[in-house]
This record gives structure tokens, sequence and C-alpha cells, in this order.
């Protein structure tokens, strides 16, 4: 079942979206393969550390998070990926690195890889390892209200 804070804000915000089911998978590539999505269409969630803060970088699938990018969009050079033991308690009813793209709800800033803007539809880890939601990226954008700038690069497969 999606996270239920998840779940109970859309409900309250009236929005449309689906959930995806899908067999265990860890990494996003995984995810996107099982749940029958492409890796451009899937949305990701990194976690990094600006400035000591806790920050969401919500990408497609099938890209890397480019840090220089990043540094320059934000005007900011203290810039790195957060690890495990920093945000794992920051979201208890999501499944470690299940979180989903919601900053809002967890009071971390969002940012959004503008790559996503030609995206109807985003689907992103619904607090499980084996759940996707599915929703109108417009209804995204006006729930999280992110920033939206360019810092992701495609990866090689």
């Amino acid at each position: 079942m999606p996270s239920r804070k998840l779940k109970e804000y859309l409900d309250q915000n009236n929005v449309k979206y689906v959930t995806i089911k899908h067999s265990v998978a860890y990494t996003s590539q995984e995810i996107a393969a099982s749940a029958h999505i492409k890796g451009k269409d899937l949305a990701k969630t990194v976690l990094v550390k600006i400035n000591g803060r806790m920050a969401m970088c919500v990408l497609p699938a099938s890209c890397k998070v480019d840090f220089e990018q990043l540094k320059k969009a934000i005007g900011n050079q203290n810039i790195r990926l957060a690890n495990e033991m920093e945000f794992k308690d920051k979201f208890p009813e999501c499944e470690v690195g299940a979180m989903p793209p919601f900053g809002n709800l967890y009071n971390i800033d969002v940012y959004v890889a503008e790559s996503l803007k030609d995206d109807e539809q985003i689907a992103f880890n619904a607090g499980t390892h084996t759940e996707l939601i599915q929703m109108a990226f417009s209804d995204f954008m006006n729930l999280v209200k992110p920033v939206m700038v360019k810092f992701s690069f495609p990866t090689k497969l």
C-alpha cells in the first residue's frame, strides 16, 4: 500500500492517480523494467545535502545527477549525495530508498530536472519497493512546488 501520508495528501487534494504494483525491485532501472515503464518515464528521488540540509533531486530513472550543473543552477558549492544513515529516519512510513518525491510532506526542498517537464505523466515510488504512483506531472508540480533546474544527464546502458 502506498505511504498513507502520501495517499491521504493526494486524496485531500482531489488528485487523480493510479497505483502500479510490481515485483520487488530496488534500483530505478529494475523498477521501470518490473513495472513495464520506460526509464525516462519513471522519476527517481535522489537525496542530497545542500549546506548540511537535506534536499530531494527528482529526475528520470534513466539519468544521473550532474552535481556541477546542480551547483551552478542553484548557486551553491556545498552539495553532496546524502547517505542512507542521514535520511532513513526522515520517512518513517516508507521503506528505505522508496520515498516519494513529495519533499513538501517532510519539510525538504525539492529540485526537479527540467527534462521531466516534457512528460505528461510522472510515476514514482509510493513508499514501498513494490508500488508506484502515476499521476499528471502538472498535478505533481502544483502540489510539490519544486524548483525546476537543469541538473541531469542520461546514463549509458
